[in-house]
C-alpha cells in the first residue's frame, strides 16, 4: 500500500513473487489502513475503503491482482468504525474481519455466492476484550479468537441448510433473512419472496410448521430473541415483495446468544447459551415457552407483541453438537454431544436421558430425526463424510442428506443422499430398517451397484454439476430433490424412484386424478395406474377413474396408452419394493394382455356411458375404447356411425343429434385410431354395402379397387352375398352357415367348404339335420380327413358310424389295433380262413412295431400256435405267462425252453447292472472333481475382483471351460432284457429311462449333463415289473441261488445309482467339498436305512432278503 498525492488516499501495488518487477498499480482509492489479504489462489485481493467522506460506513473491495477493482459490499456498520483484521480462510470462500466500534468488537464473517456478498455469522466482544483471530490453516471452518485477558476461543462453524418440511427456505444475510416457497416459487438468493429484517444480526434460527401455524425463531448477536409467526403457505399470495421488520421478544430473563434453537411444539423453544461469568459458566439448555399478546388477523405475519419465558434450564457437562425434536414424543428432542453421545430432553422429566442405542460413533453436526412407523430413527453425518445410524455407518462418502415422505405427513419413506462422486442416492427406508443396503446400493458406490444390478436408474442419479447439494426436497405428488449448485443456483430434479413412489401412493388412496396428472407431467407410462395393484383391482375402480380426471381428453389419451403388457413386471420391475404397492397382487403374464386391454376398455366405455353427459366428445372418447379393444371392436364403433348416420338422414328433428358429433367426423375419427383396411372389411362385416362404400372414400382408397368387388356383391342374393364376404373376411363358420340355408343346390359348396375348412365338419353335421343321405356323405368325407391326416382312431370311430366297414378296418390296421381290426372283421362276417390269414398277419405286422406281447396273444387265441405263442411271451420278457401258457397245454419242452430263457436273462442282466454300477462310480467321480475344480476357479476369480475389477464374459467363459480330465465317455451296449442298466435304451424302450444327451467333455454344462446321466440310470417302472417277473419264473422253476443274486445285484445297483444322485445335489448345493463326508459308501449306507423299505424297491421278493 502506497500512499497517494492525496491525504487520505493510497494506491495499490504489486510485485513479481521471483523477480521483484512492479506488476500493477491501482488507482488512488481512500484505503483503510494497510488492512488486506489475499486468496490463496492470489487471484483477489480483499482491501477496505473508508468512505467518511461521503458519510458512508466502510466497505470491503475485491481487486483483481491487475489492479483493477472487482466488487464491493458495505458492512452495514457506524460511520466511524475500523476494520483492523480482514483474512480469507484456507478455501477462501470465508472472508472475516474484526470491526471497532465505540461500544463493542464485532467478529464477522461473509461469504460469497451468486455474485453477492452474505454476513452469515456476527459474533460480539467487549471494548477491552481487544479480539483478534486467525484462521485454521487445514480446516476451512475453524477459527481461533483470543483477548487480552488470555481467553481462547475455538469456533467451528457448521453450514446448516434452512429448508422445512413444507419447503420454506430461509436465507440469512446479516440482520436479514430472506424466505423463499419453493413450492410456490424456485428462485436462488439473493432473490426473495419476502423478507424479515430483525435489531441485529441473526445468529441461528429455528423453524416450525404444525398443521396451519408457522413460526420462526432467531437468536439475535445483541442476545435478544425475536419470534415470528407466519400464515398457511396458500394465504401467501398477497406477501410477495414485502418486508417485515421484527421486534425482539419481551423476557425476563437474559441467556445471550442462543445456539441450537429447535422447536418442541408451537409454543416451546429448546436452546444451548453459554456464560462466562463468575456467577455462573459453562453451557446450558434452556427451555423457553413462547406467548403473543397481540392480536391474530388471518393471513398476516405476527412480528410483534411477542414473550419469551425460561420455564426449565439445565447445566450441562459438555459441548452440544446438536438437537433434534422428537416428532414421535410431544415437547421432547434429541440432544448430541461431542463424540456422538445421545440423550433424549423431555419437558415433563426436566432432564435428559441417556439414549445408547441411538448414539452415533463419532460428533455429527449434521443431525435430523426422522419418523419412521411408530419410531423416531437419527441420522447423522459428520465431518468426514460418514452417514450414522444406530452406532453403524451406512455411507462412507456422503455429503448431504435429507428426507422425503410420499404422503407430506411427515412420515418418511425415502432417504435421500448426494456423495462425494456427484451421486444422487434415493434409498427406501425398508432397505435401511432391514440392512439391505449393501445388497442393493453397494456402499453406495456407481460401479458397484452396476456391477450387481445391472440397473441404476431406480437407485442413484448422476448430478450434473460437481460439488452440488441437497438443501430441500419437496414432499408428497410434487417428489422433488432441490440441489444447489456451488455457483449458488437452484436445480429441481425429479428422481424416477420419488415420482412412481408419489403416484402409487396418490393410487393406493384412490386419488385417480392427481395420479394421472403426475404421469403426464413426468412421462411415466400410463399403465402404471392399471398394473399397479393389477388390472382386475382396476375394472373394478373404472367408474372412479372416469369421474375423478372428469376430463375427456385425459382420458383418450389414457385409453391410446394401454398396453398387453403388465409394466409392473417388465418397465419398471425394480419399483416393485416400494411399500406403497400392495403385496396381494396377483402375477400377470403376457398372455392376459388381450384380456386385460379388453377388460380394462369395456369398464371404461360403461363408465363414461354412466358418469359423462352425451357430448360429441364423449361419443368420441367411446369409439377410441372400441378402436383401441383388443382385437378392436370395429362393428361396434361402425354400428354407433351407422346410427348417427340415419340420424343425419332423418326427415324429423331428434333432440339428440346435438351430442354426437357428425358421421363423417366419428368416421374419420375411427379411421385414424385403426387400420383402414380392418375397418373396411368391419364395414363389410356388417353386410352394408353404402357403410363400406363410405368407409373407402374416406381412407383415401382408389375407386378401382372397392367398386368393382361392391357391384359384384350388391347383384347376388342376399344369401350369396353374405356369403360370399365372409369367405373374404375368412369368417367361415357364418359361411357354412348362410351356404347351407341358400338351399340344395349349392350344397356342393357347402360341401367343398367343409373340406377346405376340416374345423366346419361339427357344425355341417348339425346344419345337415336329419337327412340321413347327407349325414352319411358329411360322415364319410370327416373320416377321409381325420385318415389322410393319422388320426387313425378318430377315424375309424367316425367310419362306423356312417357303415364304411372297409375304411374302418383299415383304419384300425393303420393305427395296430388289432382288437378293432378283428371286431370289425366280426362285423363284416369274414369266413374262418379269411379270418386266420389276418390274424397271421397281424401278428406279423406286431411284431414289427416290437409288441411281442400282443402278436402272442393273437397266436394263442386265433391261430392255436402255441409254440409261437409262447416263443413271443418270452421275447416280451412276460415270464409267468409264458409258464401259465405252457403247463396249461402239458408241454414239458415249452417249460424247457423258458427255463433256460429265464436263466440266460438273469445272468446278462446281473452282468449289466455290474457294470452299471462301475459307469455310477466313473461319473460321480467325474463330477466331484469338476465341481471341485470349478469352486476353486469361483474363489480365484471373486479375489480377482477386489483388486482387478469384473473379467468380461469371454475370460470366464474360457476359464469355465478348461475342465478337462476326461477325454470320452465310453457307454457299453449289450443285448439283452428291458432291464438293462446300460446307457442305451432296449428296444421295448421300457426297462431304463431315456438317456438325456451326449456328455461333452470340458464343455459348460458339463456338470448338469452328469447329474442328468446319473438320475437317467434309475430302473423305470417297467424294468422294475419285468424283473419281478424274473425273480418269480425263477422261484417257480427251482433257481432260487440264482434269483438271490439277481436280487442282491440289482438292489445294490438301485442303491448306489440313488446315493450318487444324492451326493450330487448335496455337492451341488454347497460351497466346500468336503471329501471325507462326500463318499459313495457312506451315501450308500444312508440310503439303505431310508429307502429299501420304500415303494422303489417293491419288485423285490421277501424271501430273497
Amino acid at each position: 500500500m502506497v500512499n497517494a498525492s492525496f491525504p487520505l488516499h493510497k494506491k495499490l501495488k504489486v510485485w513479481e513473487r521471483d523477480s521483484g518487477a512492479l506488476h500493477s498499480v491501482s488507482e488512488s482509492k481512500p484505503f483503510m489502513g494497510s488492512v488486506l489479504d489475499w486468496t490463496q489462489s492470489g487471484a483477489k485481493i480483499a482491501l477496505v475503503y473508508d468512505r467518511k467522506e461521503v458519510k458512508q460506513c466502510p466497505s470491503v473491495t475485491l481487486f483483481e491482482k491487475n489492479g483493477l477493482e472487482r466488487s464491493s459490499f458495505s458492512i452495514n456498520e457506524a460511520i466511524d468504525v475500523t476494520i483492523e483484521v480482514l483474512k480469507f480462510n484456507c478455501n477462501s470462500d470465508l472472508l472475516a474481519a474484526v470491526v471497532r466500534g465505540e461500544t463493542f468488537d464485532t467478529l464477522k464473517i461473509w461469504y460469497f455466492s451468486n455474485n453477492h456478498w452474505y454476513l452469515k455469522q456476527e459474533i460480539r466482544y467487549l471494548k477491552e476484550d481487544g479480539i483478534k483471530f486467525m484462521w485454521d490453516l487445514t480446516n476451512p471452518l475453524k477459527l481461533m479468537c483470543w483477548t487480552l485477558d488470555g481467553r481462547v476461543v475455538s469456533y467451528k462453524f457448521v453450514w446448516v441448510t434452512a429448508v422445512t418440511d413444507n419447503s420454506i427456505a430461509f436465507v440469512v444475510d446479516a440482520s436479514k433473512v430472506l424466505v423463499t416457497p419453493f413450492s410456490l416459487s424456485l428462485m436462488p438468493p439473493p432473490m426473495y419472496f419476502l423478507k424479515l429484517e430483525f435489531p441485529s444480526a441473526v445468529r441461528d434460527m429455528a423453524f416450525s410448521s404444525k398443521i396451519s401455524q408457522n413460526h420462526l425463531a432467531a437468536s439475535l448477536s445483541d442476545g435478544s430473541l425475536c419470534i415470528v409467526e407466519l400464515p398457511p403457505l396458500d394465504q401467501w399470495d398477497d406477501l410477495e415483495g414485502q418486508t417485515f421488520k421484527i421486534e425482539a421478544s419481551y423476557s425476563g430473563t437474559e441467556y445471550g446468544p442462543l445456539l441450537h434453537l429447535s422447536w418442541l411444539d408451537s409454543q416451546v423453544i429448546l436452546g444451548v447459551s453459554h456464560f462466562d461469568e463468575d456467577v455462573r459458566t459453562g453451557y446450558y439448555l434452556h427451555e423457553i415457552e413462547i406467548s403473543c399478546s397481540d392480536y391474530r388477523s388471518p393471513g398476516s405475519v405476527i412480528c410483534a407483541g411477542w414473550h419469551a419465558e425460561t420455564s426449565h434450564q439445565i447445566s450441562l457437562e459438555g459441548v452440544v453438537i446438536g438437537i433434534a425434536p422428537n416428532q414421535l414424543i410431544s415437547r421432547s428432542a434429541f440432544v448430541q454431544f461431542d463424540g456422538g453421545k445421545m440423550f433424549e430432553y423431555t419437558s415433563k422429566l426436566g432432564g435428559l436421558q441417556r439414549c445408547d442405542d441411538m448414539a452415533f460413533l463419532s460428533s455429527c453436526p449434521w443431525m435430523d430425526a426422522a419418523l419412521v412407523g411408530e419410531k423416531p430413527l437419527l441420522f447423522g453425518l459428520d465431518d468426514n463424510g460418514r452417514l450414522h445410524f444406530e452406532r453403524r455407518v451406512l455411507c462412507n462418502n456422503c455429503s448431504t442428506f435429507s428426507f422425503y415422505s410420499n404422503s407430506g405427513e411427515g412420515m418418511m419413506t425415502h432417504l435421500v443422499i448426494t456423495t462425494k462422486q456427484d451421486y444422487l442416492f434415493i434409498v427406501d427406508v425398508g432397505d435401511i430398517v432391514h440392512g439391505q443396503l449393501e445388497q442393493k446400493y453397494g456402499n453406495f458406490l456407481p460401479v458397484v451397484v452396476r456391477k450387481k444390478t445391472g440397473e441404476n436408474e431406480n437407485v442413484f442419479v448422476h448430478l450434473w454439476e460437481k460439488g452440488a447439494q441437497i438443501i430441500g426436497v419437496l414432499h408428497g405428488d410434487e417428489s422433488a430433490v432441490i440441489l444447489q449448485t456451488p455457483r449458488g443456483n437452484l436445480e429441481c430434479v425429479y428422481p424416477r424412484k420419488l415420482v412412481l413412489a408419489s403416484i402409487f401412493n396418490a393410487l393406493a388412496q384412490g386419488r385417480f386424478r392427481d395420479a394421472l396428472l403426475m404421469v403426464r407431467r413426468h412421462r411415466i407410462d400410463f399403465n402404471v395406474i392399471i398394473d399397479h395393484r393389477g388390472w382386475e383391482a382396476f375394472v373394478e375402480s373404472a367408474a372412479d377413474f372416469v369421474r375423478q380426471v372428469n376430463n375427456l381428453s385425459y382420458i383418450t389419451e389414457f385409453i391410446c396408452a394401454i398396453k398387453h403388457e403388465d409394466i409392473m413386471e417388465t418397465l419398471y420391475k425394480n419399483y416393485v419394493s416400494l411399500p406403497c404397492i400392495n403385496g396381494d397382487k396377483s402375477s400377470k403374464t403376457i398372455i392376459d394382455g388381450d384380456k386385460k386391454v379388453y377388460s380394462v376398455l369395456l369398464s371404461i366405455r360403461k363408465a363414461l356411458e354412466e358418469q359423462i353427459e352425451e357430448t360429441p366428445a364423449r361419443e368420441l372418447c367411446i369409439l377410441t375404447t372400441l378402436a383401441k379393444s383388443s382385437p378392436p371392436v370395429l362393428e361396434d364403433a361402425l354400428k354407433r356411425i351407422k346410427v348417427i348416420r340415419e340420424m343425419e338422414l332423418s326427415a324429423a328433428t331428434d333432440p339428440r343429434r346435438k351430442s354426437y358429433p357428425s358421421s363423417e367426423e366419428s368416421l374419420k375419427h375411427l379411421l385414424w385410431l385403426s387400420d383402414t383396411e380392418a375397418v373396411f372389411e368391419a364395414a363389410l362385416g356388417l353386410y352394408d354395402l353404402s357403410l363400406a362404400a363410405i368407409v373407402a372414400l374416406n381412407s383415401q382408397r382408389d375407386p378401382k379397387e372397392f367398386l368393382p368387388l361392391l357391384q359384384e356383391l350388391e347383384r347376388m342374393p342376399p344369401l350369396l352375398m353374405q356369403y360370399n364376404i365372409d369367405l373374404k373376411l375368412e369368417r367361415y363358420e357364418s359361411a357354412l352357415r348362410h351356404i347351407a340355408s341358400a338351399g340344395d343346390s349349392y350344397y356342393e359348396d357347402f360341401t367343398n367348404l367343409m373340406k377346405k375348412v376340416p374345423e366346419l365338419y361339427p357344425l355341417g353335421l348339425q346344419l345337415v339335420g336329419g337327412d340321413s343321405r347327407k349325414r352319411q356323405q358329411v360322415l364319410e368325407a370327416w373320416g377321409d380327413h381325420l385318415d389322410a391326416t393319422k388320426c387313425f382312431e378318430d377315424a375309424a370311430t367316425t367310419f362306423l358310424c356312417c357303415f364304411c366297414l372297409d375304411k374302418a378296418l383299415k383304419s384300425y390296421r393303420s393305427c395296430g389295433n388289432w382288437m378293432g381290426v378283428l371286431t370289425v372283421a366280426g362285423f363284416m362276417k369274414l369266413g374262418k380262413d379269411d379270418v386266420l390269414q389276418l390274424a397271421r398277419e397281424l401278428s406279423e405286422e406286431l411284431q414289427a412295431l416290437g409288441k411281442p406281447g400282443d402278436a402272442s396273444k393273437i397266436l394263442l387265441e386265433y391261430c392255436g400256435d402255441v409254440d409261437g405263442g409262447v416263443s413271443l411271451l418270452v421275447d416280451a420278457r412276460n415270464w409267468e405267462e409264458a409258464l401259465r401258457v405252457g403247463f396249461l397245454h402239458r408241454r414239458d419242452d415249452l417249460i424247457l425252453v423258458v427255463k433256460n430263457a429265464s436263466l440266460e436273462c438273469a445272468t446278462l442282466l446281473v452282468g449289466e447292472y455290474n457294470e452299471g454300477m462301475e459307469k455310477v462310480g466313473k461319473y460321480l467321480t467325474r463330477y466331484l472333481a469338476i465341481r471341485q475344480r470349478r469352486l476353486l476357479l469361483a474363489a480365484k476369480i471373486k479375489s480377482d475382483e477386489l483388486s482387478l475389477g469384473y473379467p468380461d464374459d469371454e475370460t470366464a467363459s474360457q476359464a469355465s471351460s478348461n475342465f478337462s480330465g476326461m477325454s470320452a465317455y465310453t457307454t457299453g451296449t449289450r443285448r439283452g432284457s428291458s432291464a438293462s442298466t446300460t446307457l442305451s435304451t432296449s428296444t421295448r424302450g421300457r426297462g431304463r429311462q431315456r438317456n438325456r444327451g451326449k456328455i461333452r467333455a470340458g464343455s459348460a454344462d458339463e456338470e448338469a449333463a452328469l447329474v442328468d446321466h446319473l438320475k437317467g440310470m434309475s430302473l423305470s417302472e417297467g424294468g422294475k415289473i419285468e424283473l419281478k417277473s424274473l425273480l418269480i419264473s425263477l422261484l417257480m422253476l427251482g433257481e432260487e441261488d440264482t434269483a438271490r443274486k439277481l436280487q442282491r445285484t440289482a438292489e445294490k445297483f438301485q442303491l448306489h445309482q440313488i446315493a450318487a444322485v444324492k451326493l450330487a445335489e448335496d455337492a451341488g448345493s454347497t460351497d466346500n467339498i468336503d471329501e471325507q463326508a462326500l463318499t459313495l459308501d457312506h451315501y450308500t449306507q444312508s440310503v439303505r436305512k431310508q429307502v429299501l423299505n420304500s415303494d422303489a424297491f417293491s419288485w423285490q421278493s421277501k424271501v430273497l432278503l
